[in-house]
């Protein structure tokens, strides 16, 4: 039965803040259980064009012609707004595709990618969330390119220690014994078409045969295997009416997109938590 039923509604009024100006029952459910905007490939708006390509394998050797790097950079860019514009925006999961150069002088040195490398770090993330201490964000680290066996796991005890040391109490602890500051993987699903329709289907399937975790995070993804932009600005509107119809059937959690700050994305995915019928059991 929806906790919002017999109150009156709050409205969020800066989606730079809209986590703390939710209506107080909202404040003591579980993350889980709340609609989170995020955004796909967050880090894909400042790739760099200079660096080699990581992803498709077939371009790979490739690397050397600047138009291909290019063409590549066209395909691989998700996000047109900075982590910063994101956050203010009101996006609150990030995906973050970890790398390392073969061959880096520096051994554990990483990177951000979407077919090629980033230019930008995570230093912006912890400066906004400082300003912004009531706002909860959800890093989500994966992939990890490049990472040999030899020294894959030297890369990530460095990786969680850099993460401990930046963002230090700011880091909400999950209850383990070993690295606590690090969450257990959020499944993320996504339709890989480039087609609406079939993206809702497989994104319906998920949702109704319980594919998703029952206590946990879970992402549902927007984003369209497309090869640009402007397609995928055309397509969303269609696909985000599809998610507030589901919203109040079907449990939804972290909504991803690609060009995230645009096409009232966030505002959309923001007021499915207070609208009529929203889920939030107990």
């Amino acid at each position: 039965m929806s906790a919002l039923k017999s109150r009156k509604r709050r409205e969020v009024t800066s989606y730079s803040d809209w986590m703390s100006q939710l209506p107080a029952e909202l404040h003591s459910i579980h993350l889980f259980k709340l609609i989170i905007p995020g955004s796909h490939d967050s880090m894909s708006y400042d790739l760099d064009v200079n660096s080699s390509i990581i992803e498709p394998e077939r371009l790979k050797r490739f690397s050397k012609f600047c138009c291909v790097r290019k063409m590549v950079r066209k395909w691989a860019m998700t996000q047109d707004e900075t982590i910063t514009n994101q956050l203010d925006a009101g996006v609150r999961y990030f995906d973050l595709r970890i790398a390392r150069k073969r061959n880096d002088v520096n051994p554990t040195r990483l990177y951000f990618y979407h077919g090629l490398y980033t230019r930008t770090d995570v230093e912006d993330i912890n400066d906004w969330a400082g300003r912004h201490p009531k706002e909860i964000l959800i890093l989500a680290l994966s992939h990890f390119k490049g990472f040999d066996r030899k020294i894959e796991k030297d890369l990530h005890k460095h990786l969680i220690n850099f993460t401990k040391t930046l963002f230090g109490a700011k880091l909400f602890l999950r209850t383990v014994k070993i690295y606590p500051e690090i969450w257990s993987k959020i499944p993320y699903y996504y339709g890989n078409s480039m087609n609406p329709l079939e993206v809702q289907s497989k994104l319906r399937y998920y949702l109704e045969n319980r594919v998703r975790p029952s206590k946990g995070f879970f992402v549902c993804g927007l984003n369209l295997t497309l090869p640009d932009n402007a397609r995928i600005l055309k397509s969303l509107p269609r696909i985000l009416q599809w998610v507030k119809q589901q919203a109040g059937k079907i449990p939804m959690n972290i909504i991803a997109s690609d060009i995230a700050t645009r096409d009232q994305f966030v505002p959309t995915i923001v007021k499915l938590n207070t609208s009529k019928g929203a889920m939030h059991e107990a």
